[in-house]
């Protein structure tokens, strides 16, 4: 999963383990940091589309679900700013479509995950292509979850979104979604964002939805430190991922190592930059060693270049 070449990160369907919580202006903030990690127990980097989505939606009973599938890939692209061209009916449209949603028969995939996507990528910054796939009798619920991972956002938090497993909301993005993806799309963003670079954007677009912006932005200060704390301690090998994370059942070993050392260099950025965290030039420093010495290949790269400078 973590070699070079086109990455493909499983997005998993609806059913789990998960418990969800009630919201508030804190849950969301939680939610929004969630939304950055993978399932697997690793923080993940901004990844986003680049071009427009050139969609094929095909398989089994479309009469029944392929209106209803690109009407929620509409809702989220849109929210994104990012153009759906619906090529399915084209004599090339494999070949045309750089989204595939396949509409499978009830005897594919499993009964604990009845719709999954994939996003493939080169690099972890944009997208180039995405495959999605739907049972039959699933695709209904399945529609909004998944086409939020199409468009990058591949988390599974807490709170009040499409992306909760167990979430009572499927027919239609909610006010959370949204600002996820405005903040995804957002012309302050760009991919390839470590999570302490992206955050206060997420962060501004929750207090953007506040009823007091002004009590919201003191939360959210307190929620940026409180989260800086706790994953300095999460890369030194103390602290854990976050609580929705383990609850899911689809942690592993070794990609909760793999998340140490890429918090340890997303640390390193953090304090170098001043994004999130303070400027802090011996911080930087010894965060982006410790992240060399687990091997991350970024830092590696930084102190092989004898410095260490901002992302471009």
């Amino acid at each position: 999963m973590w070699k070079s070449g086109v990455l493909a990160l499983l997005a998993a369907a609806v059913f789990s383990p998960c418990i969800a919580q009630a919201d508030d202006f804190g849950q969301g903030m939680n939610t929004m940091w969630e939304v950055l990690w993978h399932q697997s127990g690793t923080p993940t980097r901004l990844v986003r589309w680049e071009q427009d989505i050139k969609v094929r939606v095909y398989g089994t009973n479309l009469a029944a679900h392929k209106q209803h599938a690109l009407t929620a890939l509409r809702a989220a692209a849109g929210e994104a700013g990012v153009k759906v061209i619906d090529v399915s009916d084209r004599a090339d449209a494999a070949q045309q479509a750089n989204v595939s949603i396949e509409i499978t028969p009830d005897s594919s995939l499993s009964d604990n995950q009845p719709c999954e996507t994939r996003l493939n990528f080169r690099t972890e910054d944009k997208l180039d292509s995405v495959t999605m796939q739907m049972r039959d009798s699933e695709e209904w619920r399945c529609a909004y979850h998944e086409s939020m991972h199409v468009m990058g956002v591949r988390g599974h938090p807490e709170g009040k979104t499409v992306l909760s497993y167990f979430t009572t909301q499927v027919e239609g993005l909610l006010p959370l979604d949204k600002a996820m993806l405005r903040a995804w799309y957002s012309p302050r963003a760009r991919g390839g964002m470590t999570p302490f670079e992206f955050l206060p954007i997420l962060a501004d677009e929750l207090v953007n939805i506040m009823p007091d912006r002004n009590a919201a932005k003191l939360q959210r200060d307190r929620f940026l430190l409180d989260t800086l704390q706790q994953m300095q301690a999460f890369a030194d090998g103390q602290g854990d991922v976050p609580a929705i994370i383990k609850r899911c059942g689809k942690t592993t070993p070794e990609a909760i190592k793999f998340g140490r050392s890429e918090m340890s260099y997303f640390l390193a950025v953090a304090y170098q930059q001043g994004t999130t965290a303070p400027k802090d030039p011996n911080l930087a420093a010894r965060w982006l060693q410790r992240a060399a010495e687990m091997g991350s290949r970024p830092a590696l790269a930084r102190l092989g270049a004898g410095g260490f400078t901002p992302a471009s």
